[in-house]
């Protein structure tokens, strides 16, 4: 496995000085998705392996606090939970992106104290997650990552980047019931970039309808709350 690096960020880990290590690859095919150059691309591209990670990891002791590792989909990859164990170790908070496919290596990052922050996307309700996501089999993983997130062993957020033609109000509904009692939840409208997997779907959102969805949504989730706009 081959890692990435935004050497510094401010944004990705809210409340902490951090890097981003990202990765190649998705499971996913959202065609909304900005990152269109991760999910399809080679990981031949990117400039550290495992031994590069940690030398860089290990110089930035007492420079940053935390770590964000993102992708693509970043727990795809088999040398994941070592990458998120060896931040951890050298004394980082560590934060991880995920699209909630796979709960199994979750709940392994959570049971061995690995990770202090999930970020889990929320494609859109059961009813559309393959039309959103392109994968037809896939709902009862992300079922399992919702359930076990619940539980609150660990921190974490939903997030759904809400467009104009995958969402409609209803759909915000069904989500706040499907996460009723979060305590994070954050609708992020689509922002246009130029590494977009389909690139000329009606993708962007009005603010009419990002009120609509929020006030939907937090019938269930009181604390729900508009990033990015």
């Amino acid at each position: 496995m081959r890692f990435g690096q935004q050497k510094l960020t401010l944004l990705d880990y809210p409340g902490s000085v951090a890097c981003t290590v990202f990765s190649c690859g998705c499971n996913f095919r959202c065609p909304f998705c900005h990152n269109a150059s991760l999910v399809t691309g080679s990981e031949a591209g990117l400039e550290l392996d495992f031994a590069g990670l940690l030398a860089f990891l290990e110089k930035r002791i007492g420079i940053l606090d935390g770590v964000c590792f993102t992708g693509g989909e970043f727990l795809l990859h088999p040398d994941a939970v070592d990458a998120v164990a060896a931040a951890k170790a050298l004394g980082y908070r560590v934060k991880v992106d995920t699209n909630g496919s796979f709960p199994q290596v979750l709940k392994e990052l959570i049971d061995a104290g690995s990770v202090d922050y999930i970020a889990m996307d929320i494609k859109n309700s059961r009813e559309k997650y393959a039309l959103t996501c392109g994968r037809d089999d896939i709902l009862p993983a992300v079922e399992a990552s919702v359930e076990l997130l619940m539980r609150g062993s660990v921190a974490f957020e939903f997030r759904t980047t809400v467009t104009g033609n995958l969402h409609e109000v209803e759909d915000f509904s069904a989500i706040g019931k499907w996460i009723r009692g979060a305590g994070r939840y954050f609708l992020q409208p689509f922002v246009q970039s130029d590494d977009i997997l389909v690139p000329n779907g009606e993708y962007a959102v009005d603010s009419a309808m990002l009120a609509q969805a929020l006030a939907a949504v937090r019938e269930y989730v009181p604390n729900a709350a508009i990033r990015g706009r």
